[in-house]
């Protein structure tokens, strides 16, 4: 009798993984999720991304609401945002030159994830680590 093999094919729950962008078995870089990691990954981002929810801001606005920013990391968040087409840089005219920075329409659908962050932050605030409430 010739022996059989289970086939391993994983079952996608379907509110996880509603469609085949997620079905991947280590991560990708077009990946939905991992897409969404990026967009909200490194330190202050989420921050910046807050702030700039309210609408349009200049570096200086932005530098004044997080006063624990320096200017290099600020600069260098605003233009990640940038490349990754979540902002906008907008000069303004007038003098001095001033700039203010915006989220485009993508920049503005990250809002549902950043409220679901920090909901699911506070549960995990609120657990201790075998699950039981603090």
């Amino acid at each position: 009798m010739g022996h059989q093999t289970e086939s391993h094919a994983p079952h996608w729950d379907a509110e996880l993984v509603p469609d085949d962008g997620g079905r991947t078995l280590r991560p990708e870089p077009h990946c939905p999720v991992e897409l969404a990691l990026a967009a909200v990954a490194g330190r202050w981002t989420t921050l910046v991304l807050r702030e700039l929810m309210g609408g349009p801001l200049s570096f200086g606005a932005l530098s004044a609401r997080l006063p624990g920013i320096s200017p290099k990391v600020l600069t260098e968040r605003l233009r990640t945002l940038e490349e990754q087409g979540l902002a906008v840089r907008e000069r303004l005219a007038g003098f001095p030159v001033r700039t203010r920075y915006g989220l485009t329409a993508s920049g503005l659908a990250l809002r549902p994830l950043l409220v679901e962050l920090y909901r699911t932050g506070t549960v995990l605030a609120a657990t201790g680590r075998d699950g039981a409430q603090s």
